[in-house]
């Protein structure tokens, strides 16, 4: 695509998340990754938060931090609505539900980005769409959001180098299997019906649990009644995740709703070999046997069989990582899908 401007285009980007989460790291990558295209200025407006102040900052990315609070918060929604304008970007980007909501049309393009199925309402504001799945995109166009500008663009994951961390790193006892799961331990992310699927594993395979969140105590409880407490490690948030999937002989995700799964893009990416229950995200990314195993949500032991059949056949596990490694280059590399943004910016501002 031939661009006609002659000045950058200049994005502002909002996400008004959490402190850790998939959307929350998703959202620096991206801004980072773009801060050094040419042709394009990027600015970060989000919540406080140190760690992505310091990823913005070795970026040159510009953040403006505000809190993102409720409704009596009207001061700050004023300075943020103030401080957005005076940057006159081109084109606005939300995340997720406050972002949105919080943010008028005004003299830029207002784009909306759903990692999940959210509540329309947020959202009919927007001036264009950007579903992660082709899921969401039907969900969009079937709310009755016009079809031609709803746009398909997926994420890409860290492609950063890293060496795995040892086997029997987290008191890991030598020669045993590593399982690995990764998410907020909330009941919708299933982890309950992972812990009892560990319990009929025919091996004495360890998992490691990356994540937080309110369901840690129940997990923990659950792990004692299971008696396989001597088998999970429960890891708190974790910052080099490629490290852990090539560490792990396998990746599970037990999720009962999941939009799209960057996680199942992160497994394939490290080539780890997966088992996923059949959610949203994963069940459109995965083809069942080729690049991954599905069973179905909340069914325990076809969990468990499937996690004992990729245990008992190593060359099965090796080739579905294989073919899912492929799928990956071919569909969720980071340098593809920012072409995407960047013809998608392009397009929209002409």
């Amino acid at each position: 695509m031939t661009d006609k401007r002659t000045v950058p285009i200049k994005v502002a980007h909002v996400l008004a998340g959490a402190h850790q989460g998939g959307a929350e790291n998703f959202y620096t990558r991206l801004v980072c990754e773009l801060a050094v295209e040419k042709g394009f200025v990027q600015y970060a407006f989000t919540r406080a938060h140190k760690l992505r102040g310091q990823s913005f900052a070795a970026a040159n990315v510009e953040m403006h931090a505000f809190r993102f609070g409720s409704l009596v918060h009207f001061i700050d929604h004023y300075q943020y609505r103030k401080a957005l304008k005076n940057i006159e970007p081109d084109i606005v980007m939300t995340y997720m539900n406050r972002a949105t909501s919080l943010t008028p049309r005004g003299g830029y393009k207002l784009v909306a980005r759903l990692g999940h199925y959210y509540d329309i309402k947020y959202y009919k504001h927007c001036d264009y769409w950007i579903g992660i799945t082709k899921g969401i995109c039907d969900y969009l166009i079937n709310a009755g959001l016009p079809a031609d500008r709803v746009v398909h663009i997926p994420n890409f994951v860290n492609e950063t180098e890293s060496k795995p961390v040892p086997k029997n790193s987290f008191a890991t006892p030598v020669n045993v299997p590593v399982l690995f799961a990764l998410g907020r331990l909330h009941i919708h992310k299933g982890f309950d019906i992972l812990l009892r699927a560990l319990a009929e594993v025919d091996t004495n395979a360890v998992l490691w649990l990356a994540g937080d969140g309110p369901e840690k105590d129940n997990l923990q409880q659950l792990a004692n009644e299971l008696g396989i407490a001597e088998q999970v490690r429960f890891l708190g948030w974790q910052g080099d995740v490629n490290a852990l999937m090539q560490a792990a002989d396998l990746f599970i995700c037990p999720s009962r709703h999941e939009g799209l799964g960057s996680i199942i893009i992160e497994a394939w990416f490290n080539q780890c070999p997966m088992v996923a229950t059949a959610s949203q995200g994963p069940s459109e990314l995965i083809t069942d046997q080729k690049n991954g195993l599905v069973t179905p949500i909340d069914d325990v032991s076809a969990l468990a069989e499937a996690i004992n059949t990729l245990l008992e056949n190593p060359q099965e596990a090796k080739e579905l990582a294989r073919l899912g490694y492929l799928e990956y280059q071919q569909k969720y590399s980071r340098d593809g899908i920012i072409e995407q943004y960047k013809d998608f910016f392009k397009r929209i501002t002409e």
